[in-house]
């Protein structure tokens, strides 16, 4: 015996009758009617298209009217209800609607889900973001607005969106300039994250990687990823680091000990300041800051040793900490790049501010239960940061860093040595 099943779906014209005769109060229930009533004539449309008019016979038809059924269509973030034509074929099997199928077939919701959640919207919360409680949209149980349902979508949009985007192709990217730099996300959970600047200036978000702690094995499989999808390893680049001594021993490692590594300005200054009495702040602060504008590198040099010399005295320890690194800290100046473009290449303020931006969108993050979640929300959130990317403002003068990095090569190349070394003799 069959039972008769009721649908709880207001009929659209109904619906948009009733709409359009409160139109003043509720323009959004107005344009859901028209729509779902537009969706169903569509519909209609295919079905006679596919079994041809009601009661017809003829051998062009593909397939007969199987009755109704009830479907969820996204709309504002949830799901709507709407009765929906069956077909089934000549051989039993169920007929798709084209129609429906395109409607059905973008995944509205799981944007929905994602642009919410990176605007800092809790879940609890997603439901009254989309839906007015006092409106008069429907959002009855199943909807797809509970937390548990929006959580749902959101991973698995941005475990795609990841997956596609660590497995995106860089070998069409003439990058100039690589940024490295780690972000603790956990106690025993750190993600090192790279940012490109290409020949025209365009920052480009390139991976990701994730590690118990800011180590060379870390940076190294991440470095080895972005080779694997087409980062050629001979071509000479920038890379700009924080200065942790990992950072550049994987970056040697794979691109050569004459790699051209540039330690940022800013972390260093701000670790000298951090060690020192605040009567000393100005002082030390206007020599560093004089050195960092000197084009001459080995002035710059001689400044910055004439500083530690004279800290050595009573601040042994601060003194070691300025010699330390000096000369990946004057990398930029060596290359003899313009002093606009030695300003923006001489600190990781690119990949700081991506970092800000990951930091804003998982703030509402309480507890990270795995790396893989802590990879999913970063990947996003650096994909949100890369929408405001701005061109570099020195890529005018990028021309310049490409030959001083190739001079640098060749002067440092096993074969320039060698040739040197024959020129002496």
């Amino acid at each position: 015996m069959n039972r008769a099943t009721t649908s709880t779906a207001i009929p659209a014209r109904v619906l948009k009758l009733e709409a359009l005769a409160n139109i003043s109060a509720s323009f959004e229930l107005f344009c859901l009617a028209s729509g779902l009533e537009a969706l169903g004539e569509m519909m209609d449309h295919d079905a006679q298209a596919i079994c041809g008019p009601r009661h017809a016979r003829g051998h062009e038809r593909q397939a007969h009217r199987w009755g109704k059924t009830k479907g969820r269509i996204g709309f504002h973030g949830g799901k709507v209800e709407i009765e929906r034509p069956r077909l089934r074929g000549f051989d039993g099997r169920e007929q798709a609607v084209p129609s429906w199928e395109a409607a059905v077939a973008e995944d509205w919701l799981g944007k929905w889900a994602i642009n919410q959640m990176l605007i800092n919207v809790a879940t609890r919360k997603f439901a009254r973001s989309v839906r007015l409680p006092e409106g008069d949209v429907p959002a009855p149980v199943g909807s797809g607005l509970s937390k548990s349902a929006v959580s749902r979508r959101f991973v698995a949009l941005s475990a795609a969106r990841m997956k596609e985007w660590m497995a995106s192709d860089l070998s069409g990217l003439d990058l100039l300039v690589i940024q490295i730099d780690g972000i603790h996300m956990d106690e025993d959970l750190i993600l090192v994250a790279a940012i490109g600047v290409d020949a025209k200036g365009d920052k480009h978000p390139l991976g990701l990687a994730e590690g118990a702690t800011e180590n060379a094995a870390t940076v190294q499989a991440l470095i080895d990823n972005l080779v694997e999808r087409g980062l050629d390893p001979a071509v000479p680049r920038l890379f700009i680091i924080d200065g942790a001594k990992a950072l550049s021993k994987a970056i040697r490692r794979t691109f050569g000990r004459a790699a051209a590594i540039q330690r940022c300005q800013v972390h260093k200054a701000r670790n000298i300041m951090e060690r020192l009495p605040k009567s000393l702040h100005a002082s030390v602060r206007r020599v560093l800051r004089q050195a960092w504008e000197l084009d001459d590198a080995d002035k710059a040099e001689k400044l910055i040793r004439n500083l530690a010399q004279r800290l050595e005295r009573d601040w042994s320890g601060v003194a070691g900490s300025i010699l330390e690194g000096i000369d990946e800290i004057l990398t930029v100046t060596r290359l003899g790049l313009p002093k606009e473009l030695r300003r923006s290449l001489a600190c990781t303020n690119i990949i700081e501010n991506v970092m800000s931006t990951v930091r804003r969108v998982c703030r509402n993050v309480k507890r990270w239960r795995s790396a893989s979640m802590a990879m999913r929300w970063t990947a996003a959130a650096m994909q949100e940061a890369a929408k405001g990317f701005r061109r570099l403002k020195a890529h005018k003068q990028l021309p310049a860093l490409r030959a001083a990095l190739e001079a640098h090569q060749n002067k440092n190349s096993p074969h320039g040595v060698i040739a040197r070394q024959a020129n002496a003799a």
